[in-house]
């Protein structure tokens, strides 16, 4: 039987309505806020970065969001350890940051990837052809003073009592000049799947900076413990994104000890694994969520051109050509860059410091993600910075920052923002929350007036309700907010056999498409 639209009934007798039509519907609560997510804002980018992003999109047929994410990461590896912002007195923010961009499989990931990597393979082969030379000099510098103090400790030990002091003495001189020589490790930007005892490893190599891009999510089970008996090992992350000082002691190792490493990441994940990191021992209460940068944009696949405009030559070569040479140009700083502020930025970074503050106290807006929240600022500047030695990637570092640098930077922030309260829900949603909106959106596709238990089942996908016992919690929430109503039973003949299904009327709204 079909419910009527309550409206109809303005103005009856609320009994005399029900006689007729059952009880009135009332408006039924929603079961999680609905977010409007925003679109990455590839204006905020510098022009010749904006314009690379918005052309691997359209070839791509992807979202922007997943290469203007991994554009702001591309830029941290390039420059990540080798410049700081100061935002103000002594507070310093390292310029690497944590993108995780959700995005389901069949979406090219990997394609996006290699396009906006490769300039960063290329620096990286450069860098290691240039070092080639004083690695050669270094190692050869090694072998030959080790054979010295090798021979030295032979001939004290084979020398007179009265000789042996003084040879024993020059022995070991020649073995700790020997031990000093330190010969260098080829330079590497990028690296994939990574444990983190091989990320403090690299970080010392690599005089303190490394990235992690990879259109895969496999570093957060390594994280959880895949190499590590299930024990979440993620101190290398936390200290890698703060720039706090790593010292890693290992029995029968040298102890690794880096003053400010700094850590970068550009993950591309299935949506389930963001879901799936919040369940890791330690991430949210030791800060490990709080640190990334999320988005979660909407898939075009079912929806994308078959005939898509390609990558221009000249938007290629120029991206090639801009993030390679800063790349090179600041691989050789070992004391990090400090990017200032102008006063008029400062008062852009004030303003949205004022805002975040206003909003993460009880009852605000971002009270619910607050410890995201409370780095945002931070990763703002963070942002700031990168933008800035992006648009003057020669000379960045000659200049500060400017007011509408920082404004461009506080848009990314509010982008992210947005998408991280999106993604928190859905990292703290409840199994049976989840079951109900598969209900909810069945019975509004369908636009079922009402509906057996039975049928419900047997309309759904079995391999998310393996057994018609598995609806259970997703009707009681879906009743409870007033979506659906279960009719009485009827009474029992008393003949035996199965019991009816039990029947539920459905809301008018859903009768609608809501």
């Amino acid at each position: 039987m079909t419910t009527p639209d309550t409206d109809l009934w303005a103005g009856f007798d609320e009994q005399a309505a029900e006689a007729v039509t059952g009880p009135v519907w009332d408006e039924p609560v929603p079961l999680t806020p609905q977010r409007a997510l925003p679109a990455f804002p590839v204006d905020a980018l510098p022009d010749w970065l904006a314009d690379m992003v918005t052309a691997v999109a359209e070839e791509t047929q992807t979202p922007a969001d997943l290469a203007g994410c991994l554009a702001l990461s591309v830029i941290a590896t390039a420059a990540g350890g080798r410049a700081t912002v100061c935002v103000r007195g002594r507070w310093r923010e390292p310029v690497n940051l944590y993108t995780a961009v959700a995005l389901d499989p069949g979406n090219r990931k990997s394609a996006v990837f290699a396009l906006m990597t490769e300039p960063l393979m290329a620096a990286e082969k450069t860098l290691v052809e240039l070092s080639g030379p004083a690695r050669a000099e270094a190692e050869t510098t090694a072998h030959l003073a080790k054979a010295a103090a090798d021979k030295a400790t032979a001939k004290a030990a084979n020398a007179e009592p009265g000789l042996r002091d003084q040879l024993t003495a020059e022995a070991i001189e020649l073995a700790q000049a020997a031990e000093n020589i330190k010969v260098p490790c080829k330079p590497q930007l990028v690296a994939d799947d990574v444990t983190p005892e091989n990320l403090a490893t690299l970080l010392t190599e690599q005089e303190g900076r490394i990235s992690v891009l990879s259109p895969e999510g496999g570093i957060f089970d390594i994280i959880a413990g895949r190499y590590n008996g299930g024990s979440p090992n993620m101190e290398v992350f936390l200290k890698g994104h703060a720039g706090d000082m790593l010292r890693v002691n290992r029995q029968g190792r040298d102890a690794q000890h880096v003053e400010h490493p700094a850590v970068t990441m550009g993950l591309a994940v299935q949506p389930e694994v963001l879901e799936s990191i919040g369940q890791i021992k330690g991430a949210d209460g030791r800060g490990l969520l709080a640190r990334f940068l999320y988005a979660q944009p909407e898939s075009l696949v079912g929806h994308r051109s078959l005939t898509p405009d390609l990558i221009p030559d000249h938007v290629a070569d120029t991206y090639t050509q801009r993030l390679g040479g800063l790349a090179l140009a600041m691989a050789g700083w070992t004391d990090p860059a400090v990017l200032t502020l102008t006063p008029e930025a400062d008062q852009v970074m004030l303003a949205y410091q004022k805002v975040t503050e206003s909003r993460i106290g009880k009852g605000g807006s971002l009270a619910g993600i607050v410890k995201w929240a409370s780095k945002r600022d931070g990763a703002v500047a963070r942002i700031a910075g990168l933008l800035h030695l992006a648009t003057h990637p020669d000379h960045g570092w000659t200049r500060p920052i400017e007011a509408a640098t920082l404004a461009a930077a506080t848009r990314l922030g509010d982008y992210f923002t947005l998408h991280a309260q999106h993604v928190f829900d859905a990292m703290g949603a409840d199994p049976a929350q989840e079951a109900a909106h598969q209900v909810l959106i069945h019975l509004t596709d369908a636009r079922l007036t009402g509906f057996t238990k039975r049928d419900l089942f047997r309309g759904l996908p079995r391999g998310d309700f393996p057994a018609i016992a598995d609806l259970d919690p997703a009707l009681a929430l879906l009743e409870e907010h007033g979506w659906i109503r279960q009719q009485p039973q009827p009474p029992r003949s008393g003949r035996g056999g199965r019991p009816p299904s039990p029947r539920y009327d459905a809301h008018p709204r859903l009768t609608r498409g809501i």
